[in-house]
């Protein structure tokens, strides 16, 4: 139990620490971008893949993601305080994982495909990489005939983990 005093101290306390953190510069604009990093252009990446839904699929997930999750507006390139812009390079889709158990039918129950790019996000004021990966890699795993749906994990991965890596630049 507190007694009287201690519970003026302890107001107290909590006082001083709201003062001191209204005293605080520090923010989340841009969800760990830099504070001046409040637009965005995602440049169209550059497709090496024989997938032509891929890159679309891909870029529109990005694009609500960058907005919903890091706070950020859509830009022209010529506008945006900083651009995306990366290269699809490899697509696998068809990676047999587990097998028919019928031995006369050599079918693969589960498939699995490797999604493939390199990124970066650059800050057009300060003329610099702000995060940048290359090789970045994720996979999802389908039923047979069902490849959209590996695809679609993929795609949701990696830009999990561009969004991640953006918000890491502390």
């Amino acid at each position: 139990m507190l007694r009287s005093g201690g519970r003026s101290t302890a107001a107290s306390l909590l006082i001083l620490f709201a003062v001191m953190l209204g005293g605080c510069s520090y923010g989340f604009a841009g969800g760990g971008l830099p504070p001046a990093v409040r637009s965005i252009a995602i440049i169209p990446f550059d497709n090496q893949t024989s997938s032509a839904e891929l890159q679309q699929e891909f870029m529109a997930r990005l694009r609500r993601e960058m907005r919903a999750r890091l706070g950020l507006r859509e830009a022209g390139e010529a506008q945006a305080n900083a651009v995306v812009r990366g290269i699809i390079t490899r697509y696998e889709p068809d990676i047999p994982v587990a097998f028919s158990a019928d031995r006369t039918q050599s079918v693969a129950a589960r498939r699995k495909l490797m999604l493939v790019v390199d990124i970066e996000i650059y800050d057009q004021a300060a003329g610099r990489v702000l995060w940048a990966r290359k090789g970045m890699s994720a996979e999802g795993e389908y039923a047979e005939r069902a490849e959209a749906e590996g695809r679609r994990q993929a795609i949701e991965k990696l830009v999990n983990d561009v969004i991640e890596g953006a918000q890491s630049q502390w």
